[in-house]
């Protein structure tokens, strides 16, 4: 089970790059490994061949409350009156400091969210119990798998904000929880539905039990078909890559420039590159090598990690670009450091013109459900204008996908989304100035 597990998070690397870990059972004891690094660095044979159980739950970290440090790495583990509970998080929770309130600040081991929600479910004996009482009390985002000794369960916070889906094994006689249906198919499960929002799930040899803890109120991310999400992974029944190229389609039609060749920013602009140049009529074509041995740099924890691996990242093909006019493809415009640095290479290796286009609309409002960006001053476009952010990338011109657009093409109700990064109107209503990355670490005076 733990080899299972650790395939499935090598598909899910994309979400997290600072630590992995896997907690498994045989039924009598948890035990948990995990450390700081990419899933290949911290999981070799020998380390998989002593995490013996049929029961296992995996995660790899991008943190969003809480420093990249070993102690926050997950599975979370906690001691209970009947044994031991391991818990995996993928979100991020808003009102944290009141669910912090009801523990004794001894007993946390880590400074994340998740920490807290394990704590508070093993204070009960029974987990599913426990579930029943703190989730309908727990807000935000948040798609959890965790486990006792002898029971996986899975649940989904009412909105659904984060994806979870359901998939089984070798005709129902196994079963996989995870948050992207690429994963499901690395360990050849069968797709069987996606986990409702408000939904909890007691896995066991018996089968799957189900049950509601609240009223699903679905706001699904817009975002994960954007970025977030693999290409070849499907979102409440839609393909990511069908709705990136697109998108980039529509990007075409509303941005359109005389160019001679459009190329992505690989790999998230991709499929929209492919998409405008097959509705604009321009070549596509390759300009731009990634190293593929660098992560992804828009979820590096720091600044300088972020500027440094850009540079490491892509390099320009000099005989592909010289003399022509170019149309760049990226997914979004966060912070504009990636952007700045792929206009100034393609015109240092010759380009004639560079048009950039961009198939999310402008991120101009933090995210509190997940995504490390967390206040309007780390976005370029919370206090610049579409024409300032194209002068401060120093690009030739620059167009954006209209949000309105980008939903049609997601076959997904602008009601059933949440936008907030793109409009501003958040489904959990969230006090800004409580929020905060690193909300339980007390800074040395």
């Amino acid at each position: 089970m733990s080899k299972l597990t650790y395939f499935a998070l090598y598909a899910l690397q994309h979400r997290g790059q600072e630590s992995a870990g896997i907690a498994v059972s045989d039924g009598s004891r948890i035990v948990v490994y995990k450390d700081m690094g990419l899933v290949a660095q911290v999981f070799d044979e020998s380390v998989l061949n002593t995490l013996r159980g049929h029961i296992a739950v995996g995660h790899c970290r991008y943190s969003t409350t809480g420093s990249p440090t070993w102690e926050n790495a997950q599975p979370t583990f906690r001691s209970t009156d009947a044994g031991g509970l391991a818990l995996t998080h993928n979100g991020n929770l808003i009102n944290t400091p009141e669910l912090a309130a009801r523990l004794d600040a001894s007993v946390l081991t880590a400074t994340t969210d998740t920490e807290v929600l394990t704590a508070l479910l093993a204070e009960h004996g029974d987990p599913l119990a426990a579930a029943r009482e703190i989730l309908p009390a727990t807000r935000g985002a948040y798609s959890l798998v965790f486990m006792d000794e002898n029971v996986l369960y899975a649940a989904r916070d009412p909105e659904g904000i984060r994806p979870l889906v359901l998939g089984s094994l070798e005709d129902h006689r196994g079963w996989v929880v995870a948050s992207e249906t690429a994963a499901l198919d690395i360990v050849g499960a069968r797709f069987v539905r996606e986990v409702e929002p408000g939904e909890l799930l007691a896995i066991d040899g018996d089968g799957v039990r189900s049950e509601r803890f609240a009223e699903a109120r679905p706001k699904g991310c817009l975002f994960e078909y954007v970025y977030l999400a693999r290409p070849d992974t499907t979102i409440a029944g839609r393909s990511v890559q069908a709705t990136r190229v697109e998108v980039g389609r529509r990007l075409a039609r509303e941005h359109p420039v005389e160019a001679d060749m459009v190329i992505p920013t690989p790999e998230s602009g991709t499929p929209a590159a492919i998409g405008y140049a097959e509705a604009s009529g321009i070549p596509y074509g390759q300009g731009l090598v990634k190293n593929t041995y660098v992560g992804r740099t828009f979820i590096q924890p720091s600044q300088t990690i972020r500027q440094r691996g850009i540079r490491l990242k892509l390099n320009p093909l000099r005989e592909a670009i010289e003399g022509k006019r170019l149309v760049v493809v990226d997914d979004s415009i966060v912070r504009g450091n990636t952007q700045r640095a792929i206009v100034q290479m393609l015109r240092d290796a010759g380009a004639a013109e560079v048009h950039v286009r961009i198939s999310s609309p402008p991120v101009a409002w933090p995210c509190f459900y997940g995504i490390d960006f967390a206040t309007r001053a780390e976005l370029i476009a919370g206090h610049l204008s579409v024409e300032e952010i194209r002068d401060s990338i120093g690009a030739d011109s620059l167009g954006y996908i209209s949000l309105d657009e980008l939903i049609s093409a997601s076959h997904i109700a602008k009601d059933k989304l949440c936008r907030a990064c793109f409009d501003g109107v958040y489904p959990i209503e969230v006090d800004e100035a409580a929020r905060g990355k690193h909300l339980l670490e007390v800074t040395p005076t």
